[in-house]
């Protein structure tokens, strides 16, 4: 099979308008423009439509098993219009096809046909560790790097849901404390435009003396983290909110500056935060609320590096609470 390359903009093949009716309909539904562009855009639109052309197919009825498993292993063999491709890469791909394969039938269209999705190695999340983690905060010089160390390892949000914060998303009720976690269309960062509140019981009262004395007195943004320095004169002389790619850089290098050789990263302490909330016995449904899963599903798949020692504990604890009882 000839290499892939692009289709042509403006394509208003029957496959290609299937496909934007698609992604319309993913944008209804509230997701991020970047997972639209980079989880479901590129794979259908760079991918899945120039094999039609390649193919001859021209409608949803053409994706036979057998073009699917064409489709398959040619990226496996050949990669795409950018070069090779992992496994993983292939997976991702494949997996966004089948979605868009299952919104077709769905929508009455002659579908009956469902890509493999190549088998992926097991992945061992090395997570970080309560001390690892403690050490990265004692070493940020200020109290706004300390917090946004603590949040990220102390409620799991993921790094766009913690730029996003607003001052006003620090909420009590009565003598219980939460982070709003406000959906895209509210301002927020969280993931699918589904709003959450994250329980902060221990952190609360250094957010809130932070928000109420710790950001620069003269700030205009409501932002909850603030670049430490103004931007120049000529740009306005203005503070600004922090931004993912700032948050990536401080957890990078507090990271290097403590000795922590591996790649470390703002989803890692997210990671970090489900790995220590499975192990200090806390129930999936409710580790799935708090982060904002979908389902308990995408726990069951990533947090398999679980040892057996964990398993062993938790069965010590079980028979032991039983035994009291």
């Amino acid at each position: 099979m000839a290499k892939l390359t692009a289709v042509p903009e403006g394509d208003d093949g029957p496959m290609a308008v299937l496909v934007e009716d698609y992604l319309t309909s993913c944008k209804a539904r509230g997701l991020s423009p970047n997972t639209l562009k980079n989880s479901y855009g590129y794979p259908l639109r760079k991918v899945l439509l120039p094999f039609c052309e390649r193919e001859g197919i021209t409608d949803a009825a053409g994706l036979t098993s057998r073009a699917l498993d064409r489709l398959a292993g040619h990226l496996m063999d050949e990669g795409g219009e950018r070069g090779a491709l992992s496994r993983h890469s292939v997976h991702a791909y494949i997996r966004a096809i089948n979605h868009f394969l299952a919104w077709a039938k769905k929508e009455g269209e002659p579908v009956q046909a469902k890509a493999q999705l190549p088998r992926l190695p097991k992945a061992v999340l090395q997570v970080l560790t309560r001390e690892e983690i403690q050490s990265m905060e004692d070493k940020a010089t200020s109290e706004r790097d300390k917090l946004i160390v603590r949040t990220l390892a102390d409620t799991g949000v993921r790094v766009g849901e913690l730029v996003r914060l607003r001052t006003g998303d620090l909420v009590s009720q009565g003598r219980q404390h939460y982070l709003q976690i406000a959906g895209r269309s509210q301002g927020g960062g969280a993931k699918g435009d589904r709003s959450r509140l994250v329980p902060i019981p221990r952190l609360y009262p250094r957010l809130r003396r932070y928000a109420d004395r710790g950001r620069p007195k003269d700030v205009t943004s409501d932002r909850l983290f603030i670049s430490l320095k103004r931007r120049p004169e000529s740009a306005g002389g203005a503070y600004e909110p922090l931004t993912e790619s700032g948050v990536q850089q401080l957890i990078r290098n507090l990271a290097a500056t403590v000795g922590i050789r591996r790649r470390v990263y703002p989803h890692l302490l997210r990671h970090s935060y489900i790995t220590w909330a499975i192990r200090r016995g806390m129930h999936p449904v409710q580790i799935r609320q708090i982060v904002g899963h979908e389902s308990t599903a995408m726990i069951d798949r990533v947090y398999s590096h679980l040892v057996p020692q964990d398993a062993y504990a938790a069965t010590v604890k079980m028979l032991s609470d039983d035994h009291d009882q």
